[in-house]
């Protein structure tokens, strides 16, 4: 899916960092993934700017940090989960 409908609420994005690619899962309340998207690395800085405040999760990784004090920033409660 790419497009989220506009009755349902997301609660939780999940991201999958990367170099260069950025991959990202929205859920709602229910955990059923609504949209996702790929983005390049100047879409990813902007995905959250305006969004109402979600659960961000990711795996703690080298980036991981850096991108948690950001989206925190922003309102987000940023969860990082132990790498495997």
């Amino acid at each position: 899916m790419h497009a989220t409908p506009n009755n349902v609420a997301i609660s939780t994005v999940a991201i999958d960092l990367a170099k260069d690619v950025f991959e990202l899962a929205f859920a709602d309340a229910g955990a059923r993934i609504v949209e996702r998207r790929r983005l390049n690395r100047t879409a990813f800085a902007r995905v959250l700017d305006n969004r109402p405040p979600l659960r961000v999760v990711m795996e703690a990784c080298g980036s991981a940090h850096y991108w948690a004090r950001r989206f925190a920033r922003l309102g987000h409660a940023v969860e990082l989960l132990p790498a495997h």
